[in-house]
């Protein structure tokens, strides 16, 4: 248990990610509240201590609080996660800002890009709690099944203002996971947000048989990527070398429970995006991530080949064999540009 003073937390969206840092932070001594949109989640998870549907077989603490009540989740909490879809983040933070306290900090946990305006989460989130309120943005290697069962996780907190960075590293940890801090918020988020398109990326080569070699290559080269838009943003190199970039990047695109190399998996045997999603019940944000991903690029002037070529399986243009013969035999260059 973390020995640091019990803080009333509260944890928004009941994926496997909300899930697992609630339970996580309920292990820590905190008081938490977990919030979900639907209301028979939490009645299940209130009756069977288990949340079935996205972590199944993880017990969760009994001290732990479900609720539907999104004003009664973030009532009085001193540390508001926020861990729904992307694409959601925006509307739910609407209806949560009239209910926080005034210092609350915001833990971000949300790796995507929005849509329509090619924000940072933790921008579209400070649209709409106000610039007053403190966001922090989670990111790192860390699968949401292992981090609820205890295995050892190494993530980064990043944030403009040190001392309040310096308590989410004091309040978040544990024996179990070890909290890094960073100042480049940037850097962070775009490095968990791009690693998922990277990811079916590698799904694709490992469906197709393409060996090691191209797994390497497409790691190195995605981080390539990454690390370009990256900089364009304003982040910096040695960001994305860390535990929010290549840690991250590693972990989506060989582990085995990534949701993201697993659509990559099914694109390679040919099937389409919509067959793909329609078996899935969880996000895989790399989808939504890559298109947003690519306009990014292009207002930046920043060239994304392997986001490209993505984009173009997603859309059913190419096939994933076209897609990798066209990576192939683009034109060589220096590998320092």
């Amino acid at each position: 248990m973390n020995k640091t003073k019990a803080k009333r937390v509260a944890v928004i969206g009941c994926g496997a990610w909300g899930t697992a840092l609630a339970a996580h932070l309920s292990k820590c001594g905190h008081v938490v509240r977990l919030w979900a949109r639907d209301r028979a989640l939490t009645d299940r998870i209130l009756a069977k201590g288990v949340n079935e549907p996205y972590l199944p077989g993880v017990s969760l603490p009994s001290t732990l609080e479900p609720t539907a009540e999104l004003d009664m989740a973030v009532r009085d909490a001193c540390y508001v996660v926020v861990a729904v879809p992307s694409h959601g983040t925006r509307d739910v933070m609407k209806q949560a800002a009239p209910h926080l306290l005034p210092d609350a900090v915001i833990v971000s946990a949300v790796k995507g890009i929005e849509e329509k305006t090619l924000l940072r989460m933790s921008k579209v989130i400070t649209e709409e709690v106000g610039p007053s309120r403190f966001v922090t943005v989670l990111s790192g290697p860390s699968f949401a099944a292992e981090v609820a069962l205890g295995a050892p996780t190494a993530v980064v907190i990043a944030g403009s203002e040190e001392r309040l960075v310096k308590e989410v590293q004091r309040d978040f940890r544990s024996g179990t996971l070890r909290l890094y801090a960073s100042d480049d918020v940037i850097g962070v988020e775009v490095g968990g947000a791009l690693k998922n398109v990277i990811a079916i990326a590698a799904g694709v080569a490992d469906s197709l048989g393409l060996g090691n070699n191209s797994l390497a290559a497409l790691v190195t080269r995605g981080l390539v990527e990454i690390s370009r838009l990256a900089c364009s943003l304003g982040g910096r190199r040695d960001t994305l070398a860390g535990l929010s970039g290549l840690g991250d990047l590693v972990l989506t695109c060989t582990g085995g429970l990534s949701r993201n190399r697993r659509v990559g998996i099914e694109l390679g045997k040919g099937c389409s995006l919509d067959e793909v999603l329609s078996g899935m019940r969880a996000v895989a944000e790399g989808v939504r991530t890559t298109h947003a991903a690519l306009s990014l690029g292009r207002r930046q002037g920043c060239e994304l080949p392997i986001t490209f070529q993505m984009s173009e399986v997603l859309a059913g243009r190419k096939t994933p064999q076209v897609a990798v013969e066209e990576l192939m035999l683009r034109r060589q260059r220096s590998e320092i540009d």
